[in-house]
């Protein structure tokens, strides 16, 4: 649900979501919210009571949006309606990996001001974020939301490996990687990675891991450890 569906559908209609659309894998349905306002503006905001700066957008126009949604969900689907707000808890990885459970994601987009109290208190299941900062509306946060919970969809991508490895799916930041030239400006790729020794690959990929991830995120570094303690040497 968004004023703005042009730039949702300019996102998720490339790459690999659109791609994942086309083989119907997926189905993304954008609603236009000023669609739904019965006034000859077509105007889908109001000044906020109290005062203040900026508009803020009106629950009629959203809540008939959210009704014509739901006449098309079968009753017995699995839903959840999210509002994309920075008000929300971050988005992880985790979180999004749980809302794959879910057959149908309402999505609702914000803009100016925000959205009145009453709407989100009447149909919004929950709040999300994507980071401590502000934007100008929900769409950027809503492409990313959808993008992040549509690659672990089964069939969207070639194989649950291509995800489950990446950064922060395993626990920890993403190894280096490398592709050819063998050598460029003096720099050439790590010896380990064309041995052609699996179990050495792999070593080296996790130990890089390990020393990124204690590096640059210490946080995750300590619950990974935490959660996976080093294996003490047998003693001969």
């Amino acid at each position: 649900m968004t004023l703005f569906p042009d730039a949702v559908r300019g996102m998720l209609d490339s790459s690999i979501i659109g791609r994942a659309q086309k083989n119907e894998i997926l189905e993304i349905n954008t609603h236009n919210i000023r669609d739904y306002a019965f006034n000859k503006h077509k105007s889908v905001d109001d000044t906020p009571y109290g005062g203040g700066m900026g508009m803020l957008m009106a629950t009629d126009p959203i809540y008939e949006c959210y009704k014509a949604i739901l006449s098309t969900v079968p009753s017995d689907a699995k839903t959840r309606v999210i509002y994309m707000s920075p008000k929300g808890r971050v988005l992880t990885q985790t979180r999004a990996k749980e809302l794959c459970e879910y057959d149908d994601i309402i999505i609702l987009c914000g803009h100016y001001e925000g959205i009145d109290q009453r709407i989100i208190d009447e149909i919004v299941d929950e709040e999300i974020s994507i980071g401590d900062y502000v934007l100008s509306g929900g769409e950027l946060p809503a492409c990313v939301l959808v993008d992040c919970i549509s690659r672990m969809v089964e069939g969207v991508l070639p194989d649950a490996q291509c995800y489950e490895d990446e950064s922060i799916s395993a626990g920890l930041l993403e190894y280096p990687q490398y592709t050819r030239p063998y050598e460029f400006m003096g720099k050439k790729v790590p010896d380990v990675l064309i041995s052609g020794n699996h179990a050495k690959i792999a070593e080296w990929r996790h130990e890089r891991s390990l020393e990124l991830t204690r590096e640059r995120r210490p946080d995750m570094y300590e619950e990974y450890i935490k959660n996976n303690p080093p294996k003490e040497k047998k003693k001969r």
